[in-house]
């Protein structure tokens, strides 16, 4: 019996699909991983392969099972775009055949978007989180994991409603995968394009979790991780820890750490403010390439492009740890020679978090082992050069152990350059296990022995006929010719009688046989155990692997900020304990790199006189309004993650939040217009934001009628300013030229502009900011440069005078107006000779001399 019984092949199938219902089920068959069923028509349809069936298999109600496949060695890449989809899949090996030939099969691993490990189905720069959580009566516990480095963080979400505190956390780490209770559903949830596996309900429940997390952490209280009092932040660690357990069980050894961490120990920055000042993305496009993670990102490994990234989204509260980490840059940036060293000796190392997660999890391959060979070989001389550094940088260079033990380790074990993959020999150094050194070397001389064998049985017999061969059936045989054959030596034992010859064996040749047949499987046998326990010895010393990792993560950011203030004329921020905002001269960190040749950047002061706390802007479209406004919060925020910032100076205080409302976008989706989604962010920005917030504000009120926006404007000022618990630093640009007159009634109002030079009838935009308010907002040279009708444009000039004469009335369409768009002039002697023509009675030829007539009549020639 084999796997061409398709009754028993098909109750093999139904058998391990029943304990994996909402897994794809990738079921080994041969050299493919085949699909059945509602699987193979999904697989089918999202990675559009051709839908099959399997001969002679049939369903019970007689419709043959539907059938599609993928080759295994092209697993990895389907496999992609299935977990990019959100898919969870189930990939089931042959384990072994029984003894009438039928494949035994086995669920070998379970993946998931927040579980996948394979080098090549991660983004290097970015962590891959499974997140859970756990709610109840107005309360929450957000947990997230990278099982690829060991992350592994809780917090607690503010009560009595954690759903705008979750959408913001959920944002900012853009989980793979978010494990929650049957059951839950939110709208903050509803719009994120997170992939949501939901798990019965008893997972999160608190006792079951607290027992769970006691038993993986192998201690007798939570109070160490700061747990003892929070059983929903439990609850959503447990929860992880179960599910990693049931999918990648090997991962749970790097979940060796837990830190709980608070909200309000960071910058807030809601989906938002995230969006309109591309941290990370851009808006159009998301890619990396021009948001500020471009700018900054001078990262020279895959730990530290990581690291940035959290940093970015994650700016600090806490001025001590702020001005810790602008010491660190500063070090690096006052010593040129010091960084540039510093970033080449970081540049060869490979990505030691993740590697240190493949072998502990026994999937690392000889080249991982080679990779983390090489990293550690080059951290002692990294550790020496930073030495003479600054003293700031001293603490960090406590905790770079260069492992020099799992070094020697390796360098004893492992050959120079070993296969790629294991199952091929070679992997294991010479001298390293007398086993397998005994192996090779039997099989060597074996080998040897059986190659001199013809050469000496000839000279002993005198046999000149004689000779060694091999086949597969009898294996080594001495060969000698029939007329010779009756000198075979005693010691010869017949095997074969051929027509022209006898052939024979020996005991001694059999024993030397076995041991060249058997040692290239001995030997694999042999350099896989010794490889796999390697992988063991080196994955006990994984905390102080991950420490280092981390230690060289936090060095390559440092240096990368310090790289990127060198190139781009950044200077440290200086921190205030008073509600400050002094930026002079500041730019934009994005568009600054961004202008075309030839042109420069023009800065702009940002200082906040006392009592300031409303700055309404006006002036033109394109002339830097929403780059000035943005360029204020991307300053605020460089600083506050720890980085120098684009300007001459800047004092600050430290903000609890940045709110932006710019730019026009609706939600068709969620019923949204615009201008409702406009008025949402701006009641959102209201009721959250306090008088340590800085606030940018783009247009608001556009969206409707203009008084309507203009009322509405108005109001928002107001509240901003007289509110006794606002009043925040905020940025308010408009083109409602009205709103310059609250500087008149409000004392904490001041008006600014972009300066604009006119020369006849021709703008420039000087992109300054002064004091004052303008009177005109250029819209119709804006529409000008960007190419509207030359007829739309003269009009509009028409519409604008006329409007501007009767203070905003209605303008009356005159006749002449309504025909200056036809196609002739009302009278024309042009005109007059076409319409006297007879066209019936016109040849082509005599039609197209009239043409060059009446182009040669108006000064052109043919």
């Amino acid at each position: 019996m084999s796997d061409l019984e398709p009754n028993k092949l098909r109750k093999q199938y139904l058998d391990i699909k029943r304990r994996y219902p909402n897994e794809i089920l990738l079921f080994r068959l041969g050299d493919f991983y085949e699909t059945f069923d509602d699987d193979a028509q999904l697989v089918a349809r999202e990675l559009e392969l051709v839908l099959t069936s399997r001969p002679n298999m049939y369903k019970a109600d007689g419709v043959r099972v539907p059938m599609a496949g993928i080759p295994h060695h092209a697993l990895e890449s389907y496999l992609a775009r299935l977990i990019a989809k959100g898919y969870h899949v189930a990939i089931c090996e042959q384990v072994g055949a029984d003894e009438k030939g039928f494949f035994r099969r086995e669920v070998v691993r379970v993946v998931t978007p927040g579980t996948v490990t394979e080098p090549n189905l991660l983004e290097a720069g970015r962590n891959n989180y499974l997140a859970a959580l756990a709610v109840s009566e107005g309360r929450a516990g957000l947990a997230h994991a990278d099982i690829t480095t060991g992350d592994f963080a809780v917090t607690t979400l503010p009560a009595p409603n954690p759903w705008p505190a979750l959408r913001h956390e959920l944002m900012r780490l853009r989980p793979a995968e978010l494990l929650l209770p049957e059951g839950v559903q939110h709208p903050a949830l509803a719009d994120l394009n997170i992939p949501c596996t939901p798990l019965p309900g008893w997972k999160f429940d608190p006792g079951k979790a607290r027992a769970v997390l006691l038993e993986h952490f192998g201690v007798s209280s939570l109070a160490g991780f700061g747990l003892e009092h929070s059983p929903l932040a439990t609850a959503a660690c447990a929860a992880i820890v179960q599910y990693v357990r049931e999918t990648q069980p090997a991962a749970l050894n790097l979940l060796t750490r837990l830190s709980t961490y608070s909200l309000d120990a960071f910058m807030l920055l809601d989906p938002a403010t995230r969006r309109n000042l591309e941290l990370t993305e851009t808006l159009r496009g998301g890619e990396v390439r021009g948001s500020l993670l471009g700018v900054l990102d001078q990262t020279v490994t895959a730990m530290g492009a990581r690291l940035l990234r959290q940093w970015v989204n994650q700016p600090l509260l806490d001025p001590a740890r702020i001005n810790e980490r602008l010491d660190r840059v500063a070090a690096f940036h006052t010593q040129g020679v010091l960084r540039a060293e510093v970033r080449a000796a970081l540049k060869p190392l490979h990505d030691l978090e993740r590697l240190t997660n493949r072998i502990l999890g026994l999937t690392a391959n000889p080249r991982d082992l080679v990779a983390l060979r090489e990293t550690l070989a080059a951290l002692p001389a990294l550790k020496e050069r930073l030495k003479s550094g600054d003293s700031n940088l001293q603490s960090l260079i406590s905790n770079l152990d260069t492992c020099a033990d799992v070094l020697e380790l390796l360098q004893t074990a492992i050959a120079d350059e070993p296969p790629a993959v294991l199952g091929k020999p070679g992997i294991i150094r010479a001298g390293y296990s007398e086993e397998l050194d005994g192996v090779i070397s039997a099989s060597s001389h074996a080998r040897e022995w059986i190659a001199g064998l013809e050469k000496a049985e000839k000279e002993r017999t005198g046999i000149k006929s004689l000779k060694v061969g091999y086949n597969k059936v009898f294996g080594y045989y001495l060969e000698i010719s029939r007329g010779q054959s009756d000198k075979a030596p005693e010691n010869y034992i017949r095997k074969q009688t051929l027509v022209n010859a006898e052939r024979f064996i020996t005991p001694e040749l059999k024993e030397y046989e076995t041991l060249v047949l058997n040692a290239e499987e001995r030997i694999l046998e042999i350099e896989t155990r010794l490889f796999k326990d390697l992988c063991r010895q080196i994955g006990a010393h994984a905390g102080r692997l991950l420490t280092t990792a981390r230690t060289v993560a936090q060095l390559d950011v440092l240096a990368a900020l310090a790289e990127a203030a060198a190139r781009n004329g950044y200077v440290r921020p200086q921190l205030a304990d008073e509600p400050v905002l002094e930026i002079r001269d500041g730019r934009h960190p994005v568009v600054e790199q961004f202008l075309p040749a030839g042109r420069r950047f023009v800065p702009n002061d940002i200082v906040f006189e006392p009592g300031e706390c409303v700055r309404v802007i006006t002036g033109p479209n394109m002339s830097g309004k929403s780059t000035y406004l943005r360029q204020a919060a991307l300053v605020v925020l460089m600083a506050q993650m720890g980085s120098f910032v684009p300007a001459a100076s800047a004092r600050l205080g430290v903000f609890d939040r940045i709110f932006t409302r710019i730019g026009a976008q609706d939600e068709i989706a969620a019923g949204q217009s615009t201008f409702m989604v406009e008025m949402v962010e701006t009641a959102n920005i209201l009721h959250n934001a306090t008088a340590r917030s800085l606030l940018v504000l783009d247009e608001i009120g556009r969206g409707t009628s203009t008084y309507d926006g203009l009322s509405l404007a108005w109001a928002i000022v107001e509240h901003i300013h007289n509110h006794p618990k606002l009043k925040a630093k905020t940025l308010f640009a408009t083109h409602y030229h009205e709103l310059t007159d609250l500087a008149a009634v409000l004392p904490g109002v001041r008006n600014y502009n972009v300066a604009v030079a006119e020369e006849g009838d021709h703008v420039v935009f000087l992109h300054r900011i002064v004091p004052g308010g303008a009177d005109r907002s250029y819209g119709i040279h804006v529409a000008q440069l960007a190419g509207l009708p030359r007829s739309v444009i003269a009009r509009a000039q028409e519409i604008l005078a006329q409007l501007e004469a009767s203070g905003g009335r209605a303008v009356k369409r005159e006749p002449i107006a309504a025909a200056q768009m036809a196609l002739f002039p009302e009278t024309s002697p042009l005109l007059d000779e076409l319409l006297a023509l007879d066209l019936n009675a016109l040849t082509p030829m005599e039609a197209l001399s009239k043409l060059f007539e009446w182009q040669a009549r108006f000064g052109k020639s043919a």
